[in-house]
């Protein structure tokens, strides 16, 4: 079995995993699978958005489904199948109430083509047929690769209203837009480019609204962050490290670890979550461990104690921790594992049973916290230093790392930004340069970490707080957008920026494989967008430009 897959930024020779194994490590087994379910989603939303259904059961399976299949979330055959039989169920609950009176697409998943008992051989066999290649081959490469940018952009988008639904904030209006959408963008017959491009950039509003319920939900739930130095030092004694992005796993986890002399560090995407008043007043969240998430296998065999991977990122783990590693929610791995109802006992206790640190290293620290609440608290005494010049320019320097060449760039761009500019920073990208110190501009640090990569929206209201500040528009503030990408929730922060009209945006450190030469001319005639060049080449442009 052979397979195709070209939704990450590290696709096989920058133009697709095709062979018996992604660069990710999914096997081609695991990409048929997920090609089937990714087909049960848009089937089951085609029937919601044409029957106006409003079924709780059915918006989870679809957000969960696209985000089972979001890069380096499912590498176990077994719990996809689980989702498939699922999916079953909802395709013939919603078919039995959607009107069926109009034009059924060929290609629709419905209850007499899959059956819940279906073996894995049929799964394999179905998604064959419904596939990426598939549908590049009947569609072709520009148009094909327009439909799927816009269904990368609601994976992205699952991921997010999967949190946010997590900690109990959910739309039903921002559900019944995502079905429409994916079914759109599945089942609509050789649209016209413009118009699969305009129906794209709806995807990104449906993101934004994402990112908006998730700060919601996160803000309420744990506070809204605040400026927090935290340790990147090891602790002597047992230890948990958390890895991922579900801040609610990490709460559980430090309610459940309370008292037992374990220490919690967290890994990756997880540096934010020292700065949420709620999360910070656990004592034994000591510090942080290691770096991105594609640094993990030689960083968890490093670690001497139990780790927990939250949602995606996960990589193949190695032997050397393969007994020592956890995963909860959507993300799993074959053989791993599986903390099921957040019931934290057998993490608990290979931590007690790891010999953890020995010794306590000196105090290193970082600074994370920086969100629209603790900016916009000093706004006034940012545009006085914009004003008087002692600011120039604010660079938005964030996205996803990885370990494809190219990316020390956004090392060396934040590393020569003049000292009369203040960086912004998002999501694992940051370290890259996080632990450098740039010093500040009359008490404003140069360098504000403003989260994860769904603190997007932060950055977002920041920028749009400071336009109404100023009196112009975003376009015209002396902020340059400098953007790495991954994955798919990347690619749905994009459409977001591109939705709300921002243009001019640096991207690298490749263009995606899945954007045909046509696509990449509209989005540059569009909204400028430009790859990135070289980090002496693109700050001299930008500042010349402003």
């Amino acid at each position: 079995m052979s397979m195709f897959c070209y939704q990450c930024e590290q696709t096989a020779g920058g133009k697709g995993c095709a062979l018996k194994q992604g660069v990710c490590g999914k096997t081609a087994e695991m990409a048929t699978l997920q090609d089937a379910l990714r087909h049960l989603a848009a089937s089951a939303s085609w029937c919601a958005a044409q029957g106006k259904i409003r079924e709780a059961a059915l918006d989870s399976f679809v957000i969960d489904a696209l985000f089972a299949t979001v890069t380096n979330v499912d590498f176990d055959p077994a719990r996809l199948e689980r989702l498939l039989a699922r999916g079953a169920d909802m395709i013939a609950l919603a078919s039995a109430r959607a009107s069926t009176t109009g034009s059924v697409p060929e290609s629709l998943a419905t209850p007499s083509k899959v059956g819940a008992s279906k073996s894995r051989e049929q799964w394999l066999a179905f998604g064959a047929g419904v596939g990426v290649a598939a549908r590049r081959d009947r569609l072709g490469a520009a148009l094909a690769g327009v439909l799927e940018t816009g269904i990368y952009g609601l994976k992205g988008a699952s991921a997010y209203f999967h949190h946010a639904g997590i900690l109990g904030r959910t739309d039903e209006a921002a559900y019944a837009r995502l079905h429409d959408a994916l079914a759109w963008l599945t089942f609509t017959v050789n649209p016209a480019l413009d118009d699969a491009l305009a129906r794209v950039l709806v995807v990104g509003e449906i993101n934004l609204k994402a990112m908006e319920l998730l700060d919601a939900a996160n803000t309420e739930t744990y506070g809204h962050p605040e400026p927090t130095s935290v340790r990147v030092t090891p602790v002597a004694g047992k230890c948990i490290l958390v890895s991922g992005h579900d801040l609610k796993d990490l709460h559980d986890l430090l309610r459940q670890t309370e008292g037992k002399g374990i220490n919690v560090y967290t890994h990756g995407e997880m540096l934010p979550c020292h700065a949420y008043p709620k999360l910070k007043v656990f004592k034994h969240l000591v510090g942080n461990f290691g770096g991105a998430w594609q640094d993990q296998q030689r960083e968890f065999a490093e670690f001497p104690g139990a780790i927990l991977m939250t949602t995606n990122c996960i990589q193949l783990p190695k032997p050397s921790y393969h007994n020592r590693i956890f995963t909860s929610g959507l993300v799993a791995y074959e053989g791993v594992k599986h903390i099921e109802n957040g019931q934290f006992g057998p993490i608990i206790d290979v931590a007690l049973a790891a010999p953890g640190f020995a010794s306590t290293e000196p105090e290193k620290c970082i600074a994370v916290g920086f969100g629209r609440n603790t900016v916009m608290s000093v706004a006034g005494k940012v545009v006085e230093a914009v004003k008087s010049g002692a600011i120039r320019h604010f660079f938005l320097v964030g996205g996803c790392d990885g370990a494809k060449p190219g990316r020390n760039y956004y090392t060396e761009f934040v590393e020569k930004a003049p000292k009369d500019t203040v960086v912004l920073t998002l999501a694992c990208g940051k370290y890259r340069f996080n632990k450098g110190d740039y010093g500040d501009i009359g008490g404003i640090p140069r360098l504000l970490d403003v989260g994860q990569c769904n603190d997007a929206y932060s950055a977002i209201q920041i920028a749009v707080a400071l336009s109404k500040a100023f009196g112009v528009g975003v376009n015209e503030l002396p902020l340059s957008l400098v953007l790495s990408w991954y994955e798919q929730k990347a690619v749905a922060i994009l459409l977001t920026l591109l939705h709300l009209g921002l243009s001019g945006i640096r991207l690298g450190p490749t263009l995606p494989a899945f954007l045909a030469p046509e696509a990449v001319q509209a989005l540059v005639d569009n909204f400028a967008i430009k790859p990135i060049t070289t980090a002496e080449g693109d700050l001299r442009d930008i500042l010349s430009r402003k």
